[in-house]
């Protein structure tokens, strides 16, 4: 059975910022638990290495469409299967709010049972609460990929 995960978070930089960053997909484990290591692999491919519960884990993922201060969608391409979607929306000049939504396909029964008692939700949520104070202790983004992908 799939699971979703939604949340949301609104962060003190514009929304350029803000996604400049969230492209930065090297910076990731500065601020997402479980994540060791992304490799940006070309434009639209990265290759994941990850370790939840105990285990490592490696994927590749593709970012399916990007559009420059709106959002970010990926699909893994092997391992876990999962989906998701980045979006910004700009609150005013100074703040942004990043909501993230996640599909995924828990494997096994520690993951099912994890995403039966909302650990999924509470990782993310916490992810960005790291996200929020990383990009507001900087003010700045540490890069950025401005250009656009369209949906296949």
């Amino acid at each position: 059975m799939a699971t979703t995960v939604a949340e949301s978070i609104d962060v003190a930089v514009p929304v350029r910022t803000a996604y400049n960053q969230w492209t930065q997909f090297e910076s990731f484990p500065h601020f997402m638990n479980g994540v060791e290591s992304i490799q940006q692999v070309d434009d639209t491919h990265t290759h994941w290495h990850v370790r939840i519960g105990g285990q490592d884990r490696e994927f590749d993922a593709t970012i399916t469409e990007q559009l420059p201060d709106e959002r970010v969608a990926w699909k893994s391409t092997n391992g876990p299967n999962h989906a998701g979607v980045v979006t910004f929306h700009r609150l005013n000049s100074d703040e942004t709010r990043v909501t993230v939504q996640l599909d995924w396909q828990p494997e096994g029964v520690a993951e099912k049972i994890g995403s039966a008692v909302g650990a999924d939700d509470r990782r993310v949520k916490a992810d960005l609460r790291r996200f929020k104070a990383f990009i507001e202790e900087r003010g700045t983004e540490s890069g950025s990929w401005r250009r656009q992908v369209d949906r296949p």
